[in-house]
């Protein structure tokens, strides 16, 4: 099982900017799924952004549209610049990966990732 590691959470005011970073996934192929994922407190998981390795093409939540922003390097880290933070964008922060090219479901479904971050703490404030 892969592990990732994440980094860059931190509190902030409303309308602040927070960059997190997700170590890359190191698989053997080239293809792969990572998704970005929160948790507010005493709420579900969500997803909030996800990025196809092969194309980079990306999802969002409705709720980040235009302030999200989710990309790989060339190492296959993952990034999700986070602007314009709002009171509700609060909470743990996991990136996730899935090695194929195929996912049976939206990759905004966190339980369609098998390798997960432990977490890293957004905390909005006005």
């Amino acid at each position: 099982q892969v592990r990732l590691v994440e980094s860059g959470g931190g509190s902030v005011q409303t309308g602040g900017s927070l960059r997190l970073s997700c170590s890359p996934p190191r698989y053997s192929t080239n293809q792969y799924y990572s998704g970005w994922f929160r948790q507010p407190p005493g709420k579900a998981r969500e997803g909030v952004a996800a990025i196809y390795s092969a194309n980079r093409a990306t999802d969002y939540a409705d709720s980040v549209k235009g302030r999200f922003t989710i990309s790989l390097d060339n190492a296959g880290g993952s990034f999700l610049q986070m602007n314009n933070l709002k009171l509700e964008d609060s909470g743990m922060y996991y990136c996730a990966t899935q090695p194929g090219g195929y996912l049976p479901g939206t990759p905004l479904q966190g339980n369609l990732y098998t390798d997960w971050g432990q977490g890293t703490q957004v905390t909005v404030s006005p």
